[in-house]
């Protein structure tokens, strides 16, 4: 073979190894090129999705009696032993995602007290005899899910689906690093749903110092009104739906003006009766159940200082006919028919007050002021759920103030330890004179102190 042939040959096959190299080189780099949009896609999926949640656990001692007929004959019980409890009242999942040109998602789904919302209970109507109580229907509670769009940079938006209702300050800002209490304030709590979610359409937005929100939303019920709790009940719904036959309208505005202090007002109003897949009769057709409710509230958090009140009035019209409506068509599981609504009583108006204070001492102390938070507080409520009505009388307990102290340790930002003393006491009767033998003489109710421990978490983990 010639030389000249070899050399043609050894230049060819140098060709083609270069172009194969080439070419893998190219191949690489259009897989690297590939790989790399590939992450930059993930992870900016990854940056629109957040996850997070809260939750509490709690110990508590009561120092008084467990009985269901403790307030019926307080004497007989003013001696009985303490008893505990472990709780775990709320523990949620919180989730949301930016799909980008405005639109928005957020789902919260929540165990309350590490269950499904069925339980047995000790019914004081019923003689003490055990009845399974469902609050709602399904296993877990979808707290919310909506769909947001924001217009304006955030100054407009438009929320549809189950909402938070911003009414008084528990529902508003119900997470547990909002207040010092294991437990959220007993008041609000009591008389209002809480937390207060609802089907409903939301307009709101922040502009400069003030955020505004205005609520369309599906009504109470009714017929799960209670003398204990007033309307608290009202908005759970044993279905596997929410009946809307009654609306409602809610609004919240609050300004920020002031470094450190926000002042927030809400209020209610809507139809309650008839909200019931029941048909009342013509002699009812004159009773709408109007509710309307009005709050104000606060907070200052400045100089180590956090400092936060409230107060709630809430008015219901027709509160004795319905109480003679729900009696007459309900029989509160009396033969056990599964019958998920309440037979009590129910007030004309009801009435929530509080304040607390806490000072952070560790911001006197060097090497923890910026690390660690240690407040020490105190804290008053009142509250009741029959402040007016014809059978206000008959339910002088609940109208209890609860006057608590402890503290609120934050090893980090996201976790707190609380510990606390609450000593609940009622109004003493006025027994105009009347010897204690007297059938007519009241006798006063007994103090319920307690002690209580809580661990809790607030955050996003994504």
């Amino acid at each position: 073979m010639s030389k000249r042939v070899i050399g043609t040959v050894l230049a060819g096959m140098t060709t083609l190894y270069m172009a194969a190299q080439v070419d893998g080189v190219t191949g690489a780099t259009r897989r690297d090129a590939d790989t790399l949009s590939h992450t930059r896609v993930i992870n900016n999926k990854v940056r629109r999705f957040h996850l997070g949640g809260y939750g509490e656990a709690v110990m508590t001692r009561n120092f008084y009696s467990q009985s269901f007929n403790r307030y019926n004959a307080p004497q007989r019980y003013k001696d009985d032993k303490s008893h505990g409890r472990f709780d775990l009242p709320h523990v949620t999942l919180s989730m949301s995602y930016d799909f980008g040109h405005g639109w928005t998602m957020g789902t919260e789904i929540e165990f309350e007290h590490g269950g499904n919302e069925t339980a047995v209970e000790i019914e004081a109507e019923e003689s003490g005899e055990y009845e399974a109580e469902t609050e709602k229907g399904g296993e877990v509670a979808l707290e919310q899910f909506w769909v947001n769009k924001a217009f304006a940079q955030g100054q407009f938006n438009i929320r549809a689906g189950e909402i938070i209702v911003p009414v008084g300050y528990s529902n508003a800002y119900h997470e547990p690093l909002n207040f010092f209490t294991c437990y959220r304030p007993e008041g609000e709590a009591t008389i209002l749903p809480n937390t207060w979610h609802q089907l409903g359409l939301s307009l709101w937005g922040r502009v400069k110092d003030w955020r505004y929100e205005a609520q369309f939303l599906s009504g109470l019920n009714s017929e799960s009104f209670t003398a204990e709790q007033f309307v608290h009940q009202g908005a759970t719904s044993p279905y596997e739906y929410k009946v809307a036959n009654c609306y409602a309208a809610a609004a919240r505005l609050d300004n920020y003006s002031v470094q450190g202090l926000r002042i927030g007002v809400s209020g209610y109003y809507g139809h309650t009766f008839r909200n019931s897949i029941k048909t009342p009769g013509a002699s009812y057709d004159d009773v709408t159940g109007a509710l309307a409710i009005v709050a104000g509230d606060f907070q200052l958090k400045r100089w180590n200082w956090i400092v936060r009140g409230s107060v709630v009035y809430a008015h219901l019209s027709d509160a004795d006919r319905i109480s003679e409506y729900n009696k007459a068509n309900s029989t509160h599981h009396k033969y056990q028919d599964g019958n998920p609504f309440h037979n009590t009583n129910i007030g004309s108006a009801a009435l929530a007050c509080s304040v607390e204070a806490g000072y952070d001492v560790f911001s006197r102390l060097r090497k923890l002021r910026d690390k660690q938070q240690f407040y020490l507080f105190g804290r008053f409520d009142y509250y009741d759920s029959m402040a007016s009505g014809t059978y206000r009388n008959q339910y002088r307990y609940c109208a209890p103030h609860i006057t608590t102290v402890g503290f609120n340790y934050h090893p980090i930002k996201q976790i707190v330890i609380k510990g606390e003393y609450a000593h609940r006491a009622f109004k003493k009767p006025n027994n105009n004179g009347l010897h204690s033998d007297s059938p007519l003489y009241v006798q006063p109710y007994n103090n319920e102190p307690s002690i209580s421990l809580s661990v809790a978490f607030q955050g996003w983990f994504l």
